[in-house]
């Protein structure tokens, strides 16, 4: 019997008619509770070099997270340890976000290693799988010699057969592309180099029923309750 497609929270499970925004410790619970399988978030350096769950490199559009201390952030802003162990149970995925183009650019990625030693702290590297659309990241968690399973995130301008190729090179197990790159073909040929698919960004079940007819293992979700529904289906 075939494994059962993963449902991943993108950031969560935030819903802004009832206050909750994505990023935060009330979306990972209400991803929890509607069902997912795992949570998506995102991970920036402070300025102390603390590690603050947030996607934007502006908090609020207005400071950067790479410019606040720990301590500044504001009250909705988690921090990677505070995020685990609300995901106790749930796979999480944790993209990196630290890119050439965006404040605070740090060519050597602590980051990564910051997020590895926590991640090693607490016990998760078999419940983690560290993203990034730069591949850099990813080269620091095989460089600093750890077992946490990787991901390259693909942006849908790409090739997909050469970003396969390009995660198997940089010892992924795991390609993420958007829905655009998604169909059968593509996802046996990466199963073929032996990665993983996580689909990107599914928001309705006709998208949904695209990525699973194509085989894919993850499917990254804006509507985990859709997604949860719909997967048990299929």
């Amino acid at each position: 019997m075939a494994t059962p497609t993963a449902v991943q929270a993108h950031r969560g499970s935030p819903d802004p008619a009832a206050g909750i925004r994505e990023n935060t410790l009330e979306a990972f619970a209400r991803a929890r509770a509607l069902g997912a399988d795992g949570v998506e978030l995102d991970v920036r350096r402070t300025a102390d070099g603390g590690l603050a769950v947030h996607h934007d490199p502006l908090v609020d559009g207005e400071t950067a997270v790479c410019d606040l201390a720990s301590a500044d952030l504001p009250g909705h802003v988690p921090h990677l340890g505070e995020a685990l162990e609300a995901c106790a149970g749930l796979v999480v995925n944790i993209e990196i976000k630290n890119q050439p183009h965006e404040p605070g650019f740090d060519p050597t990625d602590r980051a990564t290693t910051d997020v590895l030693a926590l991640v090693e702290a607490a016990g998760r590297t078999g419940s983690v799988i560290i993203s990034s659309f730069w591949s850099g990241a990813l080269v620091a968690v095989r460089s600093a010699g750890s077992s946490v399973p990787t991901g390259l995130l693909v942006v849908s301008s790409f090739d997909p057969l050469a970003s396969i190729a390009a995660a198997a090179d940089l010892g992924c197990t795991a390609v993420h592309l958007p829905l655009g790159l998604v169909d059968g073909p593509t996802v046996a040929t990466a199963h073929a180099a032996g990665l993983a698919v996580a689909a990107w960004t599914v928001a309705d079940e006709a998208s949904l029923e695209v990525v699973l007819d194509a085989g894919v293992d993850t499917v990254i979700t804006d509507d985990v309750a859709m997604a949860r529904r719909v997967a048990d289906r299929h």
